[in-house]
């Protein structure tokens, strides 16, 4: 049985700032026009949406491999 994963601190409310300052230090590239913003801003809006899901679904409650979602679906439908 999979064990549930720890939880971890959430992010902050508006992550952006502290990715610009991240893409910064690593790369030297500091956030070029409103359109990296925006990237950035549609980046923490899926971070959000996967957070919104943690701790709803574990590897074993997945199928392992296409034949054995078909199997799945054929046997709900039998």
């Amino acid at each position: 049985m999979a064990r549930p994963m720890k939880e971890t601190a959430s992010m902050p409310t508006d992550p952006v700032p502290q990715m610009m300052e991240a893409i910064r230090l690593w790369s030297g590239v500091t956030s070029p026009n409103q359109a990296a913003q925006r990237g950035l801003a549609d980046l923490a809006a899926l971070i959000a949406e996967f957070e919104a899901v943690r701790g709803t679904l574990v590897f074993e409650d997945e199928p392992s491999s296409f034949e054995a979602a078909l199997r799945e679906e054929a046997e709900k439908r039998a």
